[in-house]
């Protein structure tokens, strides 16, 4: 584990407590990806990814990668479960494809950044209407890790599911339009079996 992971480590553990799970996947040519799962008061499930920071993100075009500069980030999920059992099992099935998203900058050479929407290929989890993530704002959840200079910090990037219809729609009139949607019909976007939200 790296000097890096291991900060973003602890300030995830500071912000939400110590994970009740774990899982690791390692894609060809990767490094490894971990997932931590945080369980909060009440029905409350977060999901976080670790190692997406350990490289900072550079944009494909770029001559010459620069292996200090450029934006670091982890991927942070928050959903509303019910008591552990079946329900939980498949959440947990987010594990991979979070896993695929914080792999992507170094797969596919790909910037996450608020406002991004991010294509999964699928369901979010078995019988999910959420087939893509719009990336969020951070600085709530967990605050920005500050690294050395020239290192810039991290960021940790709250993912908002999205129905195939809000992305659709969402890559027409902008991220700000859809969370305003969102906002002014009281979408819980914390819940695993919402209905989109009216678009017209």
């Amino acid at each position: 584990m790296s000097d890096v992971t291991q900060l973003v480590e602890a300030r995830l553990i500071t912000a939400l407590g110590e994970p009740d799970a774990r899982a690791a996947v390692t894609f060809v040519g990767t490094d490894r990806i971990e997932v931590l799962r945080f369980r909060a008061d009440g029905n409350v499930v977060r999901y976080a990814t670790l190692g997406m920071s350990d490289h900072p993100m550079t944009d494909p075009t770029a001559a010459v990668a620069d292996h200090l500069r450029g934006p670091r980030a982890e991927l942070v999920l928050t959903v509303r479960s019910g008591a552990p059992g079946p329900g939980s099992a498949v959440l947990d099935e987010v594990l991979r494809p979070l896993a695929v998203l914080a792999a992507s900058p170094q797969v596919e050479g790909v910037v996450v950044a608020p406002g991004a929407s991010l294509e999964l290929g699928g369901p979010l989890w078995t019988g999910a209407p959420f087939t893509s993530v719009l990336v969020g704002e951070p600085g709530g959840l967990v605050q920005d890790l500050e690294l050395i200079e020239p290192m810039e910090p991290v960021r940790f990037l709250p993912l908002l599911p999205m129905t195939g219809n809000e992305a659709a729609w969402k890559r027409v009139h902008g991220a700000g339009a859809l969370q305003d949607r969102w906002l002014r019909h009281g979408t819980d976007l914390r819940d695993p079996a919402r209905a989109g939200v009216p678009l017209v």
